[in-house]
Order: C-alpha cells, then structure tokens, then sequence
C-alpha cells in the first residue's frame, strides 16, 4: 500500500524554527549548546508563534562533522545531555505546544560507528558498500578487512548499503536492495525512529534522504524504500511526520514523505529557485552556481519568477499528498543577513514567508537578523570549498547584549564558535523592548497566518504583479504586497488588480490593513515605500 494522505493534521498549519544545538543555549558554561539551554528558551518560540522545532543532529559523534557522523543513533552526544534530559525537553516543549522533530541521518554513520568498526575487520559484514578492487571515489579499508569502502560525503561517513538499483557482474559489491545488509538497514532505520517516537518525539527531518540507493535512476528504489518507511509510520505512529532533505518537493513527497524544503541544492537546477530569492553571495558559495541577482536584494536586479515557476510546478505535483518547506536559511546556507544584506532590510522576506502557501521555516537567529559572520576558521567540518564556509552561519545565538551575548556563561573564546564582534549586532532582550523591531515583525506575521488561514498552505495565489513591488492575492480575499528594494515601488491598481472588489478603497476603509509598513493606494496607485511591505484584507 502507498499512502497519499497530507499526514497529520497539525502539519499543515506549522511553522517551524530550527535550532543547531551547539550554538542556541549554553546551560552548563561549557561553551558549547545543550537541552536544558534549549528547554530554558522554550518562552521565546511560544511567544514568537513557533510550534513545531526541528534540531540538527544530537546523537553521539566524534563530531568530524558537526554530528552528521554518528556512533550511536540511540545514545545523544554527552555534549547535549542525557537521553533524559531530551525526554524533558520534549515533554517541556509539549506543554507549551511545540513539536520537536530529530534530525535522522539514514544514509550513512561514522567510521567510528560499531557497526563500521565490525565490518571493517569481517568481509561477510555487508552492512556498508565494499570493494575488493580500488574504485573511484571509495576510500581504503581502515581495519584487517581488505579492500574499500564507499563514502556518503566525507570519507569519515561510510555509506550504509541499501543497494544497487542496477546490478553489475563485473562489481559484485553491487548488491539488490533486497539482499541481506539492505535489508538489516532498513529494519535499523524504523527501530531508531520506533525508539524515539516512543518517547515522544514528533518526526525527523532525513539527512540527505535521495541518497540511500545507488545508481538509481529516477531515484525509484530509494522512493519504494522511503514509501514502505511511510507506510510503517502511517499504521504505527500517524501523528508523526516525515521531513525530506532532498530539495525536490515534487519528488519527496513521492516517494512518501509528507514535505520537502526548497534547498541551495537539488534537481537540475542546483537549487536555484531558493537560491534566486535569497543568494546575493555573501555568504556561502559554490563556484560552480550559475545565477543572476535575487529578488530580495537592495539594488532591485532581480525578478521572482524563477522561484514562482519552480514552485508553481511543485505545488502542483504535490497538492493533495503533501508540502513544500520555504526556509530563510540552514546550517548549510547562509543566513537571510548576508553580505551587504542587513537587518533592517528583512521585513519584506518575513512578510512573503509567512504569506506564501508553502511551510515556513525560520533558522534560528534570523528572527532577529543575525548574520552570516564570514572569515571563520574550520570547525567540524565546516568548510566545503573556498567560498563555502558553513561555520557563518552557525554562531552563537544572541539572547542579550554582553561578551557572550547571553549564549554561555563561559569567555567568547572558549564558545564553540565566534560571537558578532559588530557592537551593533542584534539580540533577542534588546528587540523584545523595541515594538518597532524585526523580532516583532516576525511575532506579528506568524499571528496574522495563524489568525487567518487563507494565508496559509490552503488558500489559493494568484500574483498580479511579478516586480517590485511583487503583488498577489491570497484565497480571494488577501492582498500581499513586497518591496525588498531600496528604491520605491508602484503599480496601477487598475492594471494589476482589476475586477477584484474592495480593492479601490486601500487605505481608505473598504479594504482592511492587517499588517503594513510602507504601502500605501493613492491616487489608484499602490505605492510601497523601500523594504516595505503591506497585508490587506479586502471589503
């Protein structure tokens, strides 16, 4: 059976908040993020609207790459805390209505995983992809065992064997995804998930989830592997949810997960419809993208079609069966405040967020408009090529002013990562006081979602001006406007609007302001001011 439902029913409305551990809240004053630094934090996403929070991986590592090399999917890092106090941060979470979703790394562990350290001395143990011969890629056996091991992405992360698509008599470590390590794999991965759904977790968002499979065209094995997952996790924990790391929505939900995110990576175009809305490279860069400006950029170079064709498609292919994720940033992506990019300039990307039919997802920090800190040294496995450096955007939150910007207890130099040196730089306690802040921008738009589902994920778009300002209309009965440009912007409500009622009275009573700051109808014009942007509700 495959399942084509959304999933559950608290899923369509979330709005989801990452947090990298290591640098969201330092109980202990060790320098270093922890549970109990989250637990104690848990006030500020309620009473920003947050209710579902997705955390980077927090299983036991070595941590060669920031976590995503794991020894022990049933065990958290010391560095966290005990399994325990993650049960209390769940339960804590719960009461006050928030969802924690695990990070599930199911492609590959760590070369220091039990598993790996015991296949590399035994050549019946096809728990990983071995060679008797040097191949391309593969990296040397590190025990008595002869031969190579194929990697997932560093060589310190074996790829575990859920088989070949396509066979090959002349390389036997091609093995069918039904032979005996595929299928202990797959058997692994719904006991990890058993074990943490049972206490009390409410999904996972999977690490690298096209990559199980090799040599998969269409990634057809890999989604018959996923669609069986989906279906365990329908009939055993129907509450629970699936997150894709894939950057193919259309794909994703496919193969069975309930949403995808748009990513810097995936499909043909390498991710460029997230990266057309918010890479002005400033921050993290691979040499090879090809693109223009983005939309949300000072100077007002670039157009948002790329991204609403993209979506466009992927709503379609997915409406019904499941969601697509539009985030400000990751761990791996560089933050919303990149490069010239600043602070003051976000309004606007909040206010499409959390407007657009598509899940928002907020990185920690960019409530506030932390930035991507650009000249960091390596740090777990941080740097992926020379302009590609993910420690930018992965530096300590900041709760207060102060050294250590109420992150730790401990010096700056002994945190995990380096602080905004900027005197500038924002904090959480500082925009609480200040209503005219980004943090309460943020606040206000996800109450204005939640107050009026026809901005949500059900309501129906139609945009009616695709510049600056980018103009639609939200269910019928919504007009969105945003200008992420310095310079004006204006549009003839006639040209653009026409035959929609209650629209010539903007600002002047039949249509109704529900959030606004710098747009304006005169004169049968809608004028919105730079960085602007205006939520209206029509007569």
């Amino acid at each position: 059976m495959t399942s084509t439902r959304p999933g559950p029913d608290w899923l369509a409305d979330a709005v989801l908040y990452q947090i990298y551990p290591q640098t969201f809240a330092d109980s202990d004053g060790d320098g270093i993020g922890d549970f109990a630094g989250i637990a104690e934090h848990l006030d500020h996403l309620s009473w920003l609207g947050v209710d579902t929070v997705w955390l980077n991986p927090c299983f036991a590592s070595p941590f060669r790459d920031a976590g995503y090399d794991v020894t022990d999917y049933l065990t958290p890092a010391p560095r966290y805390g005990r399994t325990e106090d993650l049960a209390a941060l769940v339960e804590a979470a719960r009461r006050k209505g928030i969802r924690i979703l695990l990070d599930l790394v199911a492609g590959h562990t760590s070369d220091r995983h039990p598993w790996f350290l015991a296949a590399a001395e035994d050549p019946a143990d096809h728990r990983y992809i071995w060679s008797d011969r040097q191949v391309d890629g593969f990296v040397a056996s590190p025990g008595s065992r002869p031969g190579w091991y194929r990697p997932n992405f560093f060589d310190c992360q074996p790829a575990l064997n859920f088989g070949y698509a396509r066979g090959s008599s002349e390389e036997p470590w091609r093995q069918p995804v039904d032979a005996e390590g595929p299928r202990a794999n797959r058997a692994a991965l719904r006991e990890i998930m058993a074990h943490w759904l049972g206490l009390g977790v409410a999904g996972f968002r999977v690490d690298m989830a096209y990559s199980l499979v090799k040599d998969d065209p269409g990634r057809v094995e890999t989604a018959k592997l996923w669609t069986e997952l989906r279906d365990w996790l329908d009939r055993t924990h129907p509450r629970a949810a699936l997150f894709a790391e894939w950057g193919e929505p259309a794909a994703a939900v496919s193969a069975g997960f309930h949403a995808d995110f748009f990513l810097h990576f995936g499909g043909d175009d390498h991710g460029l419809p997230l990266r057309s809305l918010w890479n002005n490279g400033g921050g993290t860069v691979e040499e090879f993208w090809q693109q223009g400006p983005c939309y949300f950029e000072a100077e007002g170079r670039g157009t948002p079609q790329t991204f609403l064709d993209a979506w466009r498609s992927a709503a379609e292919l997915t409406e019904g069966n499941g969601h697509i994720v539009l985030p400000t940033a990751n761990h791996d992506f560089s933050r919303l405040a990149a490069g010239p990019r600043s602070g003051e300039q976000l309004a606007p990307a909040f206010a499409f967020l959390f407007t657009w039919p598509t899940l928002p997802a907020v990185y920690y920090g960019d409530e506030i408009g932390m930035r991507y800190l650009p000249g960091l040294p390596d740090v777990e496995g941080s740097v992926l090529g020379p302009r590609y450096n993910r420690a930018g955007s992965r530096t300590p939150m900041q709760w207060t002013p102060g050294p250590s910007a109420g992150f730790s207890a401990a010096a700056p130099e002994r945190c995990y990562l380096p602080l905004d040196p900027d005197p500038r730089r924002p904090d959480v306690l500082s925009q609480r006081a200040d209503p005219t802040s980004l943090l309460h921008t943020v606040r206000r738009l996800i109450a204005l979602r939640r107050a009026h589902p026809g901005l949500g994920t059900s309501g129906g778009v139609e945009v009616r001006h695709a510049g600056y300002p980018l103009v639609y209309t939200r269910s019928g009965r919504y007009l969105v406007a945003v200008n992420p440009r310095r310079e004006p912007g204006v549009v003839r409500v006639a040209d653009v609007l026409g035959g929609l009622g209650g629209l010539g009275g903007l600002g002047g009573g039949a249509a109704r302001p529900l959030e606004v700051q710098g747009v304006r109808v005169v004169d049968g014009e809608l004028r919105a001011d730079g960085f602007s942007y205006g939520v209206f509700e029509l007569g």
